[in-house]
């Protein structure tokens, strides 16, 4: 039989003349197949790293690598899990955002992803957009899902407690998801006659919301500033919602890819071991990426100010305090503590990149086409300038890995410009950006 090669933009048309898009066959020829997925995923640890004092002899301890060698850089103890992954990572030290400074250090993780509060912000916003829904917003015509917003606590939080990391195009907190049942059946488990009952249900509640809405602008004045947030929150949602249901409807007749599920605890919660929930949430990561559901994902591992229920997770793991407590030691066990919980998250986005490598894509393991930045938005608690950043994947984005980076000052947002760059997102700036990094982890941007 001869074959031919079909268009990039090949349809298939169904019944009443609805057309889909075909997925990447190998009949669109090497042009097309070769073109592998550009992922992103943003996870965030919240009271900063491990830093300790000088006095204290916990220099192998620190966060950052202390030394190099002919390696380039050595790993400390609390980042040693990183180990098997040392040419597919790097450090990069120096990093602020020029906002930090002028802010109240619990807005760090409202700020993490966008630079923002802006000194002159779009009037009714706090915040700007976040890197990962500048990804979606390039990517979300390829894959089933826009974006994936996880967290350790479902929600928004609240200003300067936040508990999401993400923020739409308006800079509103795009809500959080924290269940691995709920977020495997939303990924994995829709169905036509499921799809169809919800979409239902939305519309009438958009329809009610926007009875409430112009209700609401009748009587705007007689609205608390509090009550216009929440409607801003519940509007948000909505949205939200409503964007990942219509995506889904372009998909319904294209199957997914299978992949074996049997490994996933669904019922792991964050009210249990701390292991096996962070582990579960990454596994469900790693699936999404491989079966390409969505290219953008943001995960925030911990919250601010001792908010939230991972704050008691180094109690689970024997250590004697809270996290948020740990992060304020100044004595030398305090400090060795927190230290350890640092390797205890080291370890388990180690399992991230593991599980990431043991998937492939057409040219090379799904962690090489996918730029992981894990960090915190502030060094130690409440100092907001050197921000721990960690690099990783991204090897077919040209991403050379395997340095200790760092400047004297550099914005966060050049970095999240080169980010863009390299997934060939061609921004002119981000947030607060004046330029790419002259960093050659990034060697294309």
């Amino acid at each position: 039989m001869s074959t031919r090669q079909l268009d990039r933009r090949a349809f298939l048309t169904g019944m009443g003349g609805v057309a889909l898009a075909l997925p990447v066959l190998d009949a669109m020829g090497a042009e097309v197949t070769a073109q592998a997925p550009r992922r992103f995923c943003a996870l965030y640890t919240a009271n900063g790293m491990s830093l300790p004092r000088a006095e204290h002899g916990l220099e192998e301890w620190s966060w950052f690598p202390t030394a190099k060698n002919n390696d380039g850089f050595v790993f400390g103890k609390s980042t040693e899990p990183f180990s098997p992954f040392r040419k597919q990572l790097s450090f990069m030290g120096g990093l602020y955002h020029p906002s930090g400074p002028k802010a109240d250090p619990h807005l760090c993780s409202d700020m993490w992803l966008t630079g923002a509060p802006l000194h002159n912000p779009k009037p009714g916003t706090f915040n700007s957009v976040g890197l990962d829904q500048m990804v979606a917003l390039h990517t979300k015509q390829h894959c089933r899902q826009p974006s994936l917003v996880l967290s350790i606590d479902a929600g928004t939080g609240f200003l300067s407690r936040t508990g999401t990391i993400s923020y739409s195009l308006e800079g509103r907190p795009i809500p959080a998801e924290n269940s691995p049942r709920r977020i495997f059946d939303r990924l994995f488990r829709g169905d036509n006659s499921s799809l169809k009952s919800e979409h239902e249900k939305l519309q009438r509640r958009i329809k009610l919301v926007d009875a409430v809405v112009e209700s609401a602008r009748s009587l705007d004045q007689q609205l608390g500033k509090g009550d216009r947030e929440r409607m801003d929150q519940y509007l948000t949602s909505l949205n939200e919602v409503e964007s990942r249901l219509i995506a889904s409807e372009r998909w319904i007749d294209i199957p997914l890819k299978k992949q074996d599920y049997s490994h996933l605890n669904l019922d792991a919660s964050s009210e249990g071991e701390p292991a096996e929930y962070y582990r579960t949430m990454f596994d469900l990561i790693a699936l999404a990426f491989d079966a390409d559901i969505t290219r953008s994902v943001a995960f925030m591992l911990n919250r601010e100010d001792g908010m939230g229920i991972s704050d008691t997770f180094p109690l689970k793991l024997g250590l004697s305090k809270t996290h948020h407590n740990l992060s304020h030691a100044t004595d030398k066990e305090g400090q060795l503590q927190f230290a350890k919980y640092d390797r205890f998250l080291s370890e388990q986005i180690a399992h991230f990149f593991k599980r990431m490598n043991s998937y492939q894509d057409r040219n090379g393991s799904v962690l090489d086409n996918t730029i992981v930045l894990f960090g915190s938005g502030a060094s130690t608690t409440h100092t907001s300038r050197n921000l721990p950043t960690l690099i990783a994947g991204g090897a077919n984005m040209g991403l050379k890995h395997g340095q200790y980076w760092r400047s004297g000052e550099t914005r966060m947002s050049n970095v999240y410009l080169s980010i863009l760059r390299s997934m060939g997102i061609e921004q002119e700036s981000f947030s607060d950006s004046t330029s790419t990094v002259t960093s050659p982890v990034f060697s294309r941007a």
